[in-house]
Order: C-alpha cells, then structure tokens, then sequence
C-alpha cells in the first residue's frame, strides 16, 4: 500500500510537471506570434500550480511590457530578479521598464562605516555566513586543542595564534550572519499597481495628503494598520497608503 502511494504522488508529480512545460512552451509560442495577452494566461497558469521561476517570471514581464503594462511589467521582473540576482538580461529589461513610469525619485546613497557592514553582510547568504561560523568554531577548537597538546614553541605559539584569528573571524562571521538576517527581514519591497495613488500622512482616509505616487513605483513596506501600508520611498519619504494599491514582491 505504502509503495502504491510512493508510485501515485511520483507519477501526479510528473504529470503536472509536464503539464507546466507544455503551458509554458504554449505560452512562449505564443509570445514569439505576438500574442502576448494569450502568453499571460498560459504563463499565469503555471503560477496557478505554485510554480515559481525567474525565467516564469521574466517571461512575463516580457509580455506585459510588450503590452505596456507598466506596473505588471515591473513587478514580474522585480520577481525574476529576487529568484536569480545576478542576471543582466533581467536588470537591463527591468531598466527599460522603469523608463515607463512617472515618478522620479532621487536615491539617497548609504555611505560611512554600515555602507561597509551591509555590502560585506550582503556578499553571502545568512545560511552561508552561519556555515562559516561554524567552521571557524571547529578550527578554533583544533587549533587550542593542538596548543595544549603540542610540546614545541613554534607549534604552540603557531596554534595559539591562529586560534584567536578563527576566534576572530567567528565573531564577524556571527556578526555578519545576525546582520544579514535583520537586512533581509527589513527588506520588504513593492510595486504601486494603482495608476495614481494617494498617499496620506496617517492611515485613514481623513488625513491630509502627504505625496502622490503612480504605477511602477517600487516601495519599501515598513508597517500595516488594517488596510493600510506604512512605505518609505527611496529618497526617504514615509508615508500610508492603500493596502489595495500596491503588491508585496517577497509574496510567492
């Protein structure tokens, strides 16, 4: 029985990945034809299963933005870029999709001492900053070992040495990884969907206007108050606007 249901859950799985392919082969036809509301549906299917891919997402941003869809267009690629960051074709065809929109927002540059302490905690991943720790801990550990146990001055002072430098390296390896936890945890972007949106400077719509912001603007969520988002623009700007009119991209 158990075997029979081993065997089920692989061939319902086969099944519905050749499925995706063949939507997703559909979908591509149909964009290389121009007919990319069709290739949306096909590609909107697949996602429909909980499918998730940069190169998904990046075909549908292509097709939004031959549509001039500004806002879709945007946040499919800002999707594509969250699953694959280092790719360029992504980036630039986010570029030229950014050319779009009608805000202009000036970016205020990190600089000192926690520019430095972001971009090193940015390099790696938190799971790979934790495996770094670990492994300085166990050299640490060999290192002091060997310094109790070892009779010559030169190894003694060599292990004793080097067994505070991987001390040392734990330590920023700790620190690094607890960083890029809060960093990742504090990034919480979206895109503006709603082609004018009013933002208000507390949330409820009796409060008075602080800014407006329209399609494609991409936003960083700072709190929630029932149906309203506290953003932060990236020229430093804060302020509440409607749950309904943007669309959170860490959401998959």
């Amino acid at each position: 029985m158990k075997k029979f249901l081993i065997l089920a859950v692989l061939i319902i799985g086969f099944s519905s990945f050749a499925q995706n392919m063949e939507l997703f082969e559909q979908g591509n036809t149909l964009y290389n034809n121009g007919k990319y509301q069709e290739a949306i549906k096909n590609y909107e299917s697949i996602l429909d299963t909980e499918v998730h891919s940069a190169e998904l997402y990046f075909n549908l941003g292509n097709a939004h933005y031959k549509l001039n869809h500004i806002a879709p267009s945007i946040y499919y690629y800002e999707k594509a870029l969250l699953l694959n960051p280092t790719d360029s074709e992504i980036q630039n065809n986010l570029n030229f999709a950014k050319n779009m929109t009608l805000d202009d927002i000036d970016v205020i540059p990190e600089v000192g001492i926690s520019k430095v302490i972001n971009n090193a905690s940015n390099a790696l991943s938190f799971d790979m900053w934790a495996y770094i720790s670990v492994a300085f801990v166990i050299l640490s550990v060999i290192l002091f070992v060997n310094y109790f146990l070892s009779k010559g001055t030169k190894t003694k002072r060599f292990s004793f040495t080097f067994g505070f430098v991987c001390l040392f390296l734990m330590v920023a390896a700790i620190t690094s990884a607890f960083n890029k936890y809060n960093l990742d945890n504090s990034n919480n972007p979206a895109i503006v969907f709603a082609q004018e949106s009013k933002v208000k400077n507390e949330p409820n719509l009796r409060s008075e206007e602080a800014f407006r912001l329209h399609e494609g603007t991409k936003v960083q969520v700072l709190d929630t108050v029932e149906n309203w988002k506290k953003i932060k623009l990236s020229d430093g700007k804060t302020g509440w606007i409607s749950s309904e009119d943007i669309k959170l991209l860490n959401s998959f």
